[in-house]
Parts: C-alpha cells; structure tokens; sequence
C-alpha cells in the first residue's frame, strides 16, 4: 500500500502541477482573470433558458451583468432546479447536469444543488493548489497513505429526480483519472460507505486505519467526525488487534456482499503486536508517521478544533478553506485563506448593502459571500459571512464568521449566528470555558421561551447570567427581554458526545453522517429532550 500510495501521490501531484501555477499568478490579476471567467461562463450559457431570460449574450461589463441579473437565494430557484430534476435540459446552464446534490446544512433542510463537468473543473482549479501548497510544506505527504472521510450512504429516500441524486463517494467531487488516483491514495475503502450501521461503519474504518502503519495525512470534516471514530477505540482495540493478527473482520457477517471483496485483509501478525506494546489512547505512536490533518476550524467548528490539536500534539492541523456543496470560496494557501478566483466568479454584499465584486474588498471588513458557477448558480447568496485578513498579491484573504442566513427571532430578538458567535467567543474569554460543543437555542421553560446555551462541560455558575447580559448587547433581543417576551438565557450542560446526537438527529431529518455542519445557533427547540444531561447556573 505504502509504495502504490508514493506512486499515486506523485502523479497526483505533478497533474496538479499547471493549476498550482495558474492559481499563484492569478493572485496579482484577480480583477483579470475573475472578469475573464465571468465574461466565458456568459457566452458559454447564453443559450439556456436562464440565460435568455436574462439576455446574457448583450452583457459586456459586469456592471450590466449586475444590473441584468438578480441577486437570488436556493429559494428563487428552486422551481429552475424542479425542472433539471424532472429532465430538463439547458435549464439553469447549457451543460448537461451530470448530479444533484444534496446540501447538509445546519437546519438539516435537504436543498439540491446542479453538478456538472463544468463546476467539476472548478472545483478541481481550488484543490489542486491546495494539495500542491499542502505538499510543498510538508513533502513527506507524498511518502504513504491518506484517509480522506467517507460518511455512510444516508438512509433517507432521496427525492425524486430523473438526474441522479448524490455521488458514491467523496472523490466523485474529483472525477475521471484524479479521483482514479485518490482511492489508490486511500487507506479505508470507498466502499465503505455502504456500511449503514455505524457502529459497523465506526469498526471497519478503524480496522482499516489501524492496518495502515505509514498513514500520512487526514482530512475530514468537521473535527469531531474524528475524535469520535476515535472515542470508539479503545472499547474495540483488543477485537482489532486480534483481526489485524488474523486477517479477519468481526463484523464480517454485516458486510454487504457488494462490498466484501474490499475487506479482504491478509493477517498482519507484527502490526498487531506494534498495537498491542502501543495501547488505544497514544494516538502518535499508532501513526508515527502521521503529518497533517485538514478539517473545518472556523467557525462554530473552532472548539473542536483546539481538542482535536489536543489529541494530536505535533502534527500540523491545517483548518480546512470554505468549502461548500455549492462551491469553493477559499482555499489554505501560503499560510492565508485567499478566494478561489480561479473557479467561480465572486461578488460580496457588505455591510452598507453595496455589492462588490472581489477586487474591491477592503480589509477588516465583513462580507455575505455571492457565487456563480458553472453549475448554474447566477449571483447566489450562499449565506456565508466572511471577514478580509488581509491579502495574497491582490486577493482578499477571508476568514469564515458563520452563516448570516441563520437568525432565531420568535418576538423580534433577531439573533444571528454571527452575534452569537462574538458573544460565546468573549464569554470564552472572560471564564476560559472552552467547550468541545456548544449551541444556542430556543427553549420553552415553565416561564415562556427563552435561550438555552447547551454545552459539553462543565460551565461555571454564573455562565447563564454572563451570556443573558451579553445577548443583551443587542438592542433588539434586550428590548424583548425587557416585555417579559423572552426569559433570562440559562445553560444546559451535556453529558456524551454532543456532536454525534446533534449528527444524528439532523441525519434522521435526511443530512449526510460527516458532512453535518455544526451550528453555534440552531432555530429548533427542544434539544433538552435530545441531549443528556441537565440545567444549570439558572439565573
């Protein structure tokens, strides 16, 4: 496995090569190449229904295509993609949509999103400078095997659509000759994903994990897909130990016969000793040769993050760009996270409501992120709000703040994610609370409604009165809390795993198990019925 994986990485790496260099010129020429791409993707869907109702063959500037175009949402186009699902074709784009792919956002609301070769080769133009900065600074990658997360296939009925729903694996984002070379870079299977039962799922990954001595490089999600594969360890570490001697899998009776032939291990008796001397929780000296980590790390995923950092001390945890099933907003790059200007074209809404394109963002400022792509996406608010960093030549350099589309307002309080997340990071600050997992939420108490911080920790008393008087800082939840609208915010400290309860329960609403995203306000009520644990620090 180790001397295919050296291949593989190689050829990999030397295809990614010309989009590397592409990438690190078009840093000075952002304006350029981004008017270049705006103005190609235009001829190229002139033809589509879209297209012509818009006129794109008469716009020449951006401004007309600004002025032409209407700014939209999942929600105005949702009745465009009902069509591509029903076998349109020339809908949205001219290209043929090869997928529609499922969302999995905070809320668990199943949105589908067109995928075509198009918006593939710009996906491809995002990761292929990553993979080959990542390789730059840490040349040993190239030297052994990778794990890149694969969730299990949800058991949810997809909807209805003559496109297919969803891709296989992961690397379906790749396609053709390099996502050939990724699953000969992988250390699990893609297959996987077919293992529906996760404590089944959790087993096999581990047992795959394990085998891989030389194992070089992660790359997940969220942080905690990990550290719970991992929390699974030590109560399955005699039972893998002794399947790694032989050859075999506990479970392989569960396996689906499609996917047995992946599974088919030779016995490794001197491995499974090395695992043995080793012991379950020093996770460096089970992949001594463990460089990188990738996974979310902005955010509502930057607790998790520092655990994850905890677990893994001297390994280099590289938070992951803004990536979304929609498309690439930046990228880890240079040590900054600039735009992905040579994928889809990026405008920005500011704070004073102006639209921008990205040549004109100033920094330190915040921004509601606005894509287009060669998947049909015209000028959408993908609800993404981000902050300028700084920049790499003349491309903004931006910071993921949270999801400005994500407001709880049952009297008028009007509580963004964004707000939110200031409020627990200086209430962190002020208590050195630093939990693994935390969310807000609406909950209905014997008084009325009112907020609930639910935590995994141990928070100090006085937390609920400290968070009450800090969402007060806006003017609108204040006033609430003043009529007696809204009652005083209290916490709600966890017992478990949060982040496995709160992913299981979006994954029974239709969201995919790895790709959930974690969320710091949710608008649902009664988490206290779905989390274990109890109140506490009621003021």
């Amino acid at each position: 496995m180790r001397f295919t994986a050296s291949i593989a990485n190689s050829i990999w790496t030397l295809s990614n090569l010309p989009a590397f260099r592409r990438f690190e010129r078009a840093l000075h020429h952002p304006d350029e190449v981004q008017t270049r791409l705006l103005l190609k993707s235009l001829a190229r869907n002139k033809g589509c229904d879209y297209g012509r109702q818009y006129d794109f063959a008469g716009i020449r500037t951006y401004e007309e295509f600004a002025r032409r175009v209407p700014l939209v949402t999942y929600d105005d186009i949702e009745p465009w993609i009902s069509r591509i699902a029903n076998g349109k074709r020339d809908i949205l784009c001219s290209e043929p949509v090869t997928r529609l792919v499922p969302t999995s956002g905070s809320s668990g609301a199943s949105k589908l999103i067109p995928f075509t070769a198009g918006l593939q080769r710009e996906f491809n133009a995002a990761i292929a400078p990553w993979v080959c900065d990542l390789y730059r600074a840490q040349p040993s990658l190239a030297y052994g095997p990778a794990y890149w997360a694969i969730t299990p296939v949800s058991q949810t009925k997809p909807p209805d659509s003559v496109v297919p729903v969803g891709f296989d694996d992961d690397a379906g984002y790749l396609g053709g000759v390099k996502k050939y070379l990724v699953d000969k870079v992988m250390a699990v299977p893609p297959q996987v994903r077919l293992l529906g039962d996760m404590q089944v799922f959790r087993y096999v990954t581990l047992l795959c994990l394990l085998r891989e001595r030389h194992l070089r490089f992660i790359s997940v999600w969220h942080p905690s897909f990990l550290t719970l594969l991992l929390d699974a360890l030590p109560g399955e570490f005699d039972d893998l130990i002794q399947d790694i001697r032989t050859g075999r899998c506990k479970y392989a009776d569960r396996i689906p016969s499609v996917a047995i032939g992946a599974f088919n291990f030779r016995p490794l008796p001197k491995r499974a000793e090395e695992l043995r001397r080793v012991g379950a929780t020093a996770l460096s000296l089970l992949w001594p040769s463990l460089k990188a980590i990738s996974c979310w790390g902005e955010g509502p995923a930057a607790t998790a993050l520092t655990d994850m950092q905890r677990r893994f001390p001297g390994v280099d945890i590289q938070p992951k760009g803004l990536l979304a099933t929609e498309g690439v907003v930046t990228i880890p790059f240079a040590r900054l996270y600039p735009a992905a200007v040579c994928s889809h074209f990026f405008e920005f809404i500011g704070e004073d409501d102006q639209v921008r394109p990205a040549c004109d963002l100033r920094e330190n400022n915040t921004y509601e992120v606005v894509l287009t792509t060669a998947g049909g996406l015209w000028r959408y608010r993908l609800g993404d709000f981000v902050r300028v960093t700084g920049f790499a030549g003349r491309t903004p350099a931006l910071k993921f703040l949270g999801r400005g589309s994500s407001v709880s307002s049952f009297f008028g309080e009007k509580l963004s994610e964004i707000f939110v997340s200031g409020v627990l990071q200086k209430a962190s600050e002020i208590t050195g609370l630093k939990p693994v997992f935390a969310m807000l939420a609406p909950d209905d108490g014997a008084a009325g409604l009112g907020y609930t911080l639910y935590v995994e920790d141990h928070p100090p008393e006085d937390l609920g009165a400290l968070l009450d008087r800090m969402l007060r800082e806006n003017p609108h939840y204040a006033w609430c809390r003043d009529l007696g609208q809204l009652q005083p915010a209290r916490i709600f400290s966890i017992t478990g795993h949060a982040y496995a309860i709160y992913s299981s329960h979006l994954a029974q609403k239709g969201a995919r198990m790895g790709e959930i995203k974690p969320a710091l306000l949710s608008t649902e009520k009664g988490w206290s019925k779905i989390f274990p644990g109890s109140y506490s620090g009621i003021n």
